[in-house]
């Protein structure tokens, strides 16, 4: 099993956890769910977003739903809200596209997590490598994370 700074926090924290690897070629959040067996709706994805005055944040949604940056904003507490370059990713997070935990970044940023998550018994998330994920109970993560939980997605 890979070690990461994310899989670290959670082994420090005491919380259980499993976690899945598989060959990234695509680093999205269909070829996860294809390659792990979980439906999209269990997948939690991490966007890193800029707010006006808050500055950067990282957001969780799950993988069949959109980030409203309207909802996040407001829940940030600013105005308004964008999602960062993917270019800025590594350089802010050390985190690659499809490989970005919410969980052991160069530096700990807000976590925002969508409300759903704390529907299902456990979630997956990205343990801070592409084709590397962590399984866990989403109130686990909201408590390691420091996570606000709160309605943030788009509406269809």
């Amino acid at each position: 099993m890979k070690r990461t700074k994310a899989i670290e926090l959670l082994d420090k924290a005491g919380i259980t956890f499993e976690v899945r690897e598989f060959e990234a070629a695509e680093f999205t959040v269909e070829e996860t769910s294809e390659h792990l067996g979980l439906p999209l709706n269990m997948l939690f994805k991490t966007l890193v977003v800029k707010g006006e005055r808050r500055g950067i944040v990282m957001a969780l949604v799950a993988g069949d739903d959109q980030l409203s940056l309207s909802k996040l904003a407001k829940s940030m507490g600013d105005k308004r809200a964008e999602m960062i370059d993917v270019e800025d990713l590594f350089r802010l997070t050390g985190y690659l596209k499809g490989g970005c935990s919410p969980l052991g970044a160069r530096k700990a940023f807000p976590v925002f997590m969508d409300e759903t998550a704390l529907l299902h018994e456990r979630i997956s998330v990205s343990a801070g490598l592409r084709g590397v994920q962590m399984l866990l109970a989403p109130q686990d993560l909201q408590r390691v994370a420091r996570a606000t939980v709160a309605d943030l997605r788009a509406v269809a």
